[in-house]
């Protein structure tokens, strides 16, 4: 959201009022629950977690939810991402749900290398807990486009991080290990993007990026009915997606 207060002015608790969601996923809240007003921690009808990083005004996840997670974990486990608060991990009874703000590599090649890094790391975590019979959902931010179809401008764009070669090869790897980016199960169709540059109109005129995801794991994709970008919701550089799933639960 670039910044949960900023966006809580800009209408986020109204939209969470009329939409509902069972479970809302944020990114980039940029700030610690002693920064948040009263406004937005009070009770919405959701449960909150919140991981934030040792540097205020960066970085930060939180996870909304109907009903209480049965378990909730701050981070990997692996600290130099966990001081940068950049994973929730709640598990439901259907699932377990990884809330991710994904780094950026634009800064340098010292950060791109620890984006590189990141997703190198993730995967043996979320391939251990498929293995353990579980069904995964990994949701955020992911700061890359994989495809072509995924960014307005490819071309202009392959020596830019989040679109390079070497990111994107971070991306096939994933689906080679059997993980499902949702929304092209039901969306093949191009000019589909979830971020755009405050710059230049690149909003109005629809020169955008698709970097957000649900990515499952490829036996509960069957579970899946739905998947979609909401970019009629205005308030951030980025706007909502979503997914829907059939409820098991007896």
């Amino acid at each position: 959201v670039n910044g949960v207060r900023a966006v809580v002015k800009k209408g986020l608790l109204d939209w969470l009022d009329h939409e509902r969601p069972d479970i809302l996923c944020i990114q980039e809240t940029k700030a610690h629950t002693d920064q948040l007003s009263s406004e937005i921690l009070q009770d919405h009808g959701y449960k909150t977690y919140w991981h934030s990083g040792e540097r205020r005004g960066y970085s930060g996840v939180a996870t909304f939810c109907k009903e209480e997670p049965l378990y909730v974990q701050e981070g990997l486990g692996i600290e130099k991402y966990d001081r940068e608060g950049r994973v929730l991990l709640t598990e439901h009874e259907d699932f377990l749900l990884y809330n991710i703000y994904f780094p950026n590599g634009q800064k340098d090649d010292v950060r791109l290398q620890y984006k590189l890094d990141f997703y190198d790391d993730l995967l043996p975590i979320i391939n251990e807990q498929v293995e353990s019979d579980n069904n995964v959902i990994v949701t955020g931010d992911w700061n890359t486009a994989h495809f072509p179809i995924d960014l307005a401008r490819p071309k202009e764009n392959i020596r830019t991080s989040g679109f390079m070669p070497v990111e994107r090869e971070r991306l096939d790897t994933y689906v080679d290990n059997g993980w499902v980016d949702t929304f092209r199960l039901f969306h093949p169709e191009p000019h589909r993007y979830s971020w755009w540059s405050y710059r230049m109109g690149a909003r109005d005129r629809n020169i955008g990026w698709r970097i957000d995801y649900f990515f499952v794991n490829g036996s509960f994709a069957e579970s899946c009915i739905d998947a979609d970008i909401h970019d009629d919701v205005m308030g951030s550089d980025h706007c909502p997606i979503s997914l829907s799933i059939e409820n098991n639960s007896s």
